[in-house]
């Protein structure tokens, strides 16, 4: 009944503009029939005098006469080029006034016409018009509705006028989602309760009213909702949670309600929530001052409605964020939101899994190690990973070639990973050869260490990321946990590069500043996150937004900040040192090594570690001083 009773509280507001617009229109068209066409009409009728008048029947001009008794007046029709011009002059008596007509010829009746033709007096009066000022209604409403936020809306509430497309087959199913196998686990039971109802009525048992969808961007939430409904084939309601925040307060509740509506007439039925934490933020409680009204009332509007439909139709509310905990706890209890299911990066199996559902739709050559490129893109998101099985089309077609290969895989990956190459980018030999070093350097470091990835490529072509060149390595196997050896090892390969240009060039170059940023940040999470600092299990940093880049805020006086500070730079001042001592054990195979790189450019990692393992040579140190690099952005 309250719903009823707001939508009849709304109505005059949805009638009063078009009464507004009838009213002035008919006003003003009266206004306008009133005075302004009598006195377009009347200044096509020049008045002249009697003797005027009797001198042009004289001169022969007058082709046509009628007297206006009730008017007392005369209208004669004068010849012109464009036709004929009117002329009306008082009635005076004169006798000879017909004769004088006769003599000259001119055709004289009882009236002539004076006025425009009936049906187009019709149309300029009333037609006319009417066409004006609906087109001048049309234009306004539209240009409202551009300056403030779609006038048209404004004035139909209750509607869920936004994209909500309700469809019985989305036509992805389970077989389309891959790499998320426990997510698809705890959804389909909810698929199932959707086929079979009655095997869960039978028990008692209710249908969960909603699941979260929470994950990093790419990983697929959106595809696992369509799957959801194509499994189950039933109707599919997806909005955004941003069409739902609008200028007017109460607009947003009100396409709330009309949504939940649409859902149960058409139950059994899906209704995905993209993003919505938009709508489902937590309420700060400042109300009107400062808060946000339009805001707070879909979310209450969104609590009612979760609460008040009936879970036994089959309306099941899916919802997806990057930010969960930005949600408020009330959207978050059971019986709303009762599950949250984790959509997480893929790990090494469901990389690969990924990548042969993509690669299914690219003609590829027979000697595809698709477990190789899983193995080479730790991290990477099912987006990611499709963008890179395109890439690798793309290349191919480029190249001329109709299939895809190894090659076209691993240079996509590296593309999606540096960019592209940069083609015009000429270097110096001096930069060739500081860019070398400091990449060989960095593989050095990492190969003389026992708990570091081994080197699969090295490159000193510049990529359009900025990068110069950089080293790849590659696990074997997938790592989710990192001991502290294993992240100083990690930090001791970062300044490997610069300890490579320190000791060959006795100067440093600008080319370390991406390494120096991963290395610090390794190195706060150690003492502040991981506790393997000296201040041992205290968190000193907490990490917010963790699925979107994962922010870090300090948790503690700015006395342990600076406590912090002096362990991180010790910790990386530990690790730096161990790199200049690797480097210096082993020059010869540093100089050794750059030169090869120099040379070819991109060597592998099997070429780089039979040089490493072959017998030591003594190629010349470089002779000359280095200059001063710019722009120079080598990676680890």
């Amino acid at each position: 009944m309250l719903e009823n009773d707001n939508n009849n509280q709304y109505n005059p507001l949805k009638n009063r503009p078009f009464m507004y617009y009838v009213l002035i229109a008919v006003t003003l068209l009266l206004l306008f029939n009133t005075f302004v066409f009598p006195l377009m009409v009347a200044n096509q009728v020049r008045v002249v005098g009697y003797s005027d008048f009797l001198q042009m029947v004289e001169d022969g001009k007058v082709t046509e006469v009628s007297l206006e008794q009730e008017e007392d007046q005369i209208v004669f029709a004068v010849q012109s080029d464009d036709g004929y011009e009117l002329y009306k002059t008082a009635v005076f008596p004169d006798d000879d006034l017909i004769d004088r007509l006769k003599s000259a010829g001119v055709k004289f009746s009882a009236e002539i016409p004076t006025k425009n033709n009936t049906l187009l007096s019709f149309i300029i009066s009333w037609v006319l018009p009417i066409i004006m000022f609906w087109a001048f209604g049309r234009l306004l409403s539209r240009q409202l509705g551009k300056r403030m936020g779609d006038m048209g809306n404004a004035m139909s509430f209750g509607k869920a006028n936004a994209k909500i497309v309700a469809q019985k087959s989305t036509g992805v199913t389970f077989d389309d989602v891959a790499g998320e196998e426990e997510a698809k686990e705890a959804l389909k039971e909810i698929v199932d309760f959707l086929e079979q109802p009655e095997k869960y009525a039978g028990i008692g048992a209710k249908l969960p009213k909603g699941a979260l969808l929470v994950g990093p961007p790419g990983t697929g939430k959106t595809l696992l909702a369509k799957a959801v409904a194509g499994e189950a084939k039933v109707p599919f309601f997806s909005i955004s949670g941003s069409e739902f925040v609008e200028m007017f307060v109460g607009m947003g509740a009100a396409k709330v309600r009309d949504l939940f509506k649409q859902a149960n007439e058409k139950a059994p039925c899906i209704v995905f929530i993209d993003e919505i934490d938009t709508i489902g933020k937590k309420r700060d409680g400042a109300g009107a001052i400062g808060g946000n009204d339009e805001r707070e009332q879909t979310l209450n509007q969104l609590l009612t409605e979760m609460d008040g439909f009936d879970g036994k139709k089959g309306v099941v509310i899916l919802a997806a964020t990057n930010r969960p905990e930005s949600l408020d706890p009330a959207l978050l209890r059971p019986g709303r939101f009762d599950r949250r299911i984790p959509v997480e990066l893929p790990d090494l199996q469901g990389r690969e899994a990924i990548l042969k559902v993509h690669a299914r739709q690219i003609k590829s050559s027979g000697d595809i190690d698709l477990k190789e490129i899983a193995r080479a893109t730790s991290g990477a998101s099912g987006a990611e990973l499709a963008n890179i099985i395109n890439e690798a089309a793309l290349r191919a077609v480029r190249l001329g070639r109709k299939e895809v290969t190894q090659e076209d895989l691993m240079e996509s990956v590296e593309t999606v990973i540096a960019g592209y190459q940069r083609k015009n980018a000429v270097l110096s030999e001096q930069e060739k050869k500081i860019v070398s070093y400091h990449e060989i350097g960095h593989a050095l470091v990492a190969a003389m260490q026992s708990h570091s990835a081994p080197v699969t490529k090295i490159t000193i072509i510049p990529r359009t990321s900025g990068a110069l060149g950089y080293t790849m390595q590659v696990d074997e196997d997938e790592h989710y946990l990192m001991s502290r050896e294993e992240l100083l090892n990690k930090i001791v390969t970062l300044t490997g590069g610069q300890a490579a240009e320190q000791l060959i060039f006795h100067s440093i170059t600008t080319g370390a500043s991406n390494d120096i940023e991963k290395a610090t940040k390794l190195a706060r999470g150690m003492i502040t996150r991981y506790g393997m600092g000296d201040f041992g299990m205290v968190a000193m940093e907490t990490v917010t937004n963790q699925y979107l880049g994962g922010d870090m805020s300090l948790q503690c006086s700015s006395a342990y900040s600076e406590k912090i500070d002096d362990q991180v730079v010790a910790l990386v001042k530990q690790a730096r040192a161990k790199a200049d001592a690797i480097l210096r054990e082993n020059e010869g195979k540093l100089h050794e090594l750059a030169a090869y790189l120099m040379k070819k450019e991109t060597i592998t990692g099997e070429e780089f570690m039979q040089i490493l393992n072959a017998a030591p040579e003594n190629p010349e140190t470089p002779e000359e001083e280095p200059k001063t690099l710019e722009n120079d952005e080598t990676q680890a």
